[in-house]
Order: C-alpha cells, then structure tokens, then sequence
C-alpha cells in the first residue's frame, strides 16, 4: 500500500526491450527515497538538459509522465552526443555495460531506467541497494570536478561532468 492508503499501481511495460513485464509503484512519485540516496535531477529534468546522446527511453513513452518528453533532448533513430547537455560521448556502450555485470534483467536500459522507475515509485530492495551503492560511487568524479575545475568552467573536465549529470549530479553547479 502506498502511504496514502491507496493500493499500488501495476505498470506493464512493453517497449523494444521489454515485453509484458510488469511491477508496482508503492511510493509516490519523487518521494520515498532512501536516506543514502540524494539525487540533485530528477529523471524529466536530465531529460531536458541532455543525457545519453538523447537516445534514452525513446520507446518508452507510455510508461513515463509526458512531461518528461515535452522539452526533452532525444532522438529516437540514434545516439547523437551533440544533445548532451556538454556536447560530448561520455559512457560506454549498453554492450559494455552488459559485459561487465552491470545490467540486470528488471532495467535492461541500466541505471537511468532504475533511476527513473524508482522515481516514479518501484522499490526492489536489493536491487536499489545495489543501484544507490553505484550512484554513491560517482561522488568520487564530483570531487575531482571540484578540485580541478573553477566553478562555473563547463570547459573543464567535460565527459566527467556530462557522465555526472547521466548519475543525476548537476554538475553545472561546481
């Protein structure tokens, strides 16, 4: 049940990576997120500045809010890293992701898609364990944005700071 009392929601997924997968929304939307984990965007928000060479969740419109797509910086035929919001590729391949252990069968898109279900209310508690343990472990290239870069200077440390904003850190702030 959700706080609220009311019963939680069954979402069916079919898009091009899913087929009749289903789970439940038990929190609210953007509520209810364990004390470990402080995003500093929301999913509509890295969206609209630019993440994933815009290619991200482009089949996915009936599961997310429309909002989300209204202003949002996609294309559905390819990855093209000129609509990140700093202009450059800054992650590997799903292939690659899938090589090293890092997709698992609930979010085959990978932690974007984890991020974004749990934002709208999903909770798998293993799962988000592990998913807010590799969120946490970004923490380390903020740092180093930090401590090289003048505040402001979107020049500097551009992938780092591009791969930041697709783990939900705003690196336009430092």
């Amino acid at each position: 049940m959700h706080d609220d009392g009311k019963r939680p929601k069954r979402i069916v997924v079919n898009d091009l990576m899913q087929q009749a997968f289903e789970y439940l929304l038990v929190e609210s939307q953007g509520s209810g997120f364990d004390p470990r984990f402080s995003p500093e965007l929301t999913p509509e928000e890295m969206l609209h500045l630019g993440v994933f060479g815009g290619k991200y969740l482009t089949d996915c419109r009936d599961e997310f809010p429309d909002s989300w797509y209204e202003s949002a910086r996609l294309c559905a035929e390819r990855h093209v890293p000129d609509l990140n919001f700093f202009g450059v590729n800054s992650g590997l391949p799903l292939s690659e992701w899938r090589r090293r252990g890092w997709i698992h069968e609930e979010d085959p898109r990978g932690w974007f898609q984890w991020y974004c279900r749990y934002w709208m209310g999903r909770r798998l508690p293993d799962e988000d364990k592990w998913q807010i343990g590799r969120w946490q472990a970004m923490r380390r290239h903020a740092a180093q944005v930090r401590r090289h870069c003048l505040p402001g200077d979107d020049t500097c440390r551009p992938k780092q700071r591009q791969a930041l904003l697709n783990w939900a850190y705003d690196s336009r702030l430092f």
